[in-house]
């Protein structure tokens, strides 16, 4: 783990001592934290009270333990380094790893952990796919899931992601983002990945706790003005499904 050193942030759980990306590391068990080196000690402080809140929060909003917010261990964070053009945060799939530019908006983490957590389920959920493959694309390639009762949980939150309500059709959520593909002529928004991460989002926006670093956007902003975001009535039965399984998976994790 690269950290400067003590830095000042948000106050500790542990008393008077300010919150570091140490604390971060400790509590969730992430694999590794790297901090860019063009990072100051204020930047650093400033951004580890705010993923702190925000993972806590997304913690306590998917009603599980610390090990499902670093996906027991395998989970690596970044704050500062590479970066892309343009791009305020991505998820790499190669290093299992999720990077937040020095300069970001709030609002992407749950965006992102979602892709985390969507690639690391997907040799898991199901039995015939690469280690490479997201879930929610092995689900829609028809994969073979492994039985269980959280893995039937989990095809039914895709369910409502991408088909319509009868099971037969492509949903709202799926046709307004192939045509904004089409549009912009690539294919971004309608990838299952992008979908799901999307509703996730959605979801978690909606929960009682609110965070905007941990998520922003799925009302108001110009994607959710062009529907890229589920809306009513599917929104609703989205938030359901996710509501259902992650209580299950808590609890199961917990044991």
């Amino acid at each position: 783990m690269k950290l400067g050193g003590a830095f000042r942030g948000e106050q500790s759980p542990h008393g008077s001592e300010s919150i570091t990306f140490v604390h971060i590391r400790r509590r969730f068990d992430f694999r590794s934290i790297q901090i860019g080196r063009w990072v100051t000690r204020d930047e650093q402080a400033r951004a580890a009270g705010l993923f702190y809140g925000a993972l806590a929060d997304l913690m306590a909003i998917l009603q599980g333990p610390e090990l499902l917010v670093s996906l027991r261990g395998t989970l690596s964070l970044q704050y500062g380094i590479g970066g892309r053009p343009g791009v305020a945060a991505h998820y790499d799939p190669a290093q299992r790893c999720f990077a937040l530019a020095k300069n970001a908006g709030p609002g992407s983490i749950a965006h992102e952990w979602f892709h985390a957590f969507d690639h690391y389920l997907g040799d898991k959920a199901f039995s015939d796919v690469p280690a490479s493959m997201f879930a929610s694309k092995a689900w829609l390639s028809d994969a073979t899931p492994v039985p269980h009762p959280l893995n039937d949980c989990l095809s039914e939150c895709f369910r409502c992601i991408l088909l319509d309500e009868s099971g037969e059709g492509p949903s709202e959520l799926f046709r307004v983002s192939a045509l904004e593909d089409r549009v912009l002529g690539t294919v971004y928004y309608s990838q299952p990945e992008e979908l799901c991460a999307r509703a996730f989002e959605a979801f978690v926006q909606d929960a009682a706790i609110r965070n905007s670093f941990l998520v922003k956007g799925t009302r108001a902003s110009a994607e959710a003005k062009r529907g890229l975001y589920p809306q009513g009535e599917q929104r609703a039965r989205i938030n359901a499904a996710f509501g259902r399984y992650f209580s299950l998976l808590g609890a199961a994790l917990r044991r």
